[in-house]
């Protein structure tokens, strides 16, 4: 709703509105002491989770949320909604991704659910890459997120 109200407010005034839409779970480091809802995620996970959720989401780096802030107030020629999202992966898939980046790891070796996975979608990357957006490969941003809990002492291996 309030994405609504900024394009009539907008609309209403003249003005030139841009909106940048991040997925459902933002990766990376962390720049606060706290922990926030996509870090929790992945910390209930490497923290000795039983089964990991039957679930499927965007997800992207926080790096490649900023720099699609700066591109669209610096690109003359932005317009519009841009969805920003890396990948769409279901818990599965990232529980081994994380299994490879740490073998030693105690992961979770079943979905909460005995459900077939959920299905899975896609986000276009076309319009955010017109900004000139270059994402940071999931993986990439998966191990930046355990490498920051690590240093914030959320958690230790």
């Amino acid at each position: 709703m309030a994405e609504e109200a900024a394009w009539k407010f907008a609309k209403e005034k003249g003005i030139d509105n841009v909106t940048i839409n991040p997925t459902m779970v933002v990766i990376g480091p962390l720049l606060q002491p706290t922990l926030n809802t996509s870090a929790a995620a992945i910390l209930n996970l490497i923290n000795g989770a039983k089964a990991y959720p039957y679930a499927t989401f965007g997800w992207v780096p926080v790096k490649d949320v900023a720099n699609a802030h700066i591109q669209a107030f610096e690109n003359p020629s932005a317009s519009g909604r841009y969805c920003i999202a890396e990948t769409v992966a279901h818990y599965s898939g990232i529980v081994n991704i994380l299994h490879e980046l740490y073998p030693t790891l105690q992961l979770p070796n079943k979905c909460a659910d005995d459900k077939p996975l959920a299905p899975s979608f896609q986000i276009s990357k076309e319009k955010a890459r017109s900004l000139g957006i270059e994402f940071i490969p999931f993986k990439v941003g998966l191990k930046e997120t355990v490498e920051s809990l690590k240093e914030k002492k959320l958690v230790s291996f």
